[in-house]
């Protein structure tokens, strides 16, 4: 089964969108947006740029624990991944958005 984005709306109003793997486990979480246009942008973006490695930045956390943030050309934020026990599970989730995301369909839930 294929990946999709699936858009929202936040409590605050804005959108966003996550990158649902096949499994329909969340792998990537979008910024906020003001409206949907930017939303899809967002969207078309991390298509992009999840095929270059070096968007991906390996982070860990405070609480020890790992995620990755993908950036676009700018070094803006278009999605920050779920938190990961180990270093190898946070690859594991970069390797999903780089398979997932080219292909993957928008689903609008908002209405």
């Amino acid at each position: 089964m294929a990946g999709k984005f699936v858009i929202s709306k936040r409590k605050n109003g804005e959108f966003q969108f996550n990158l649902k793997a096949g499994n329909g486990q969340v792998i990537l979480t979008s910024e906020g947006y003001g409206d949907k246009a930017g939303c899809r942008n967002g969207i078309a973006s991390v298509k992009t740029n999840s095929q270059d490695d070096a968007r991906f930045e390996r982070k860990t956390a405070a609480n020890g624990r790992f995620f990755f943030n993908l950036k676009a050309g700018n070094g803006q934020v278009i999605g920050t991944s779920e938190m990961y026990e180990s270093d190898a599970g946070r690859d594991n989730g970069i390797a999903s958005v780089k398979t997932n995301a080219p292909g993957a369909e928008a689903v609008d839930e908002t209405g």
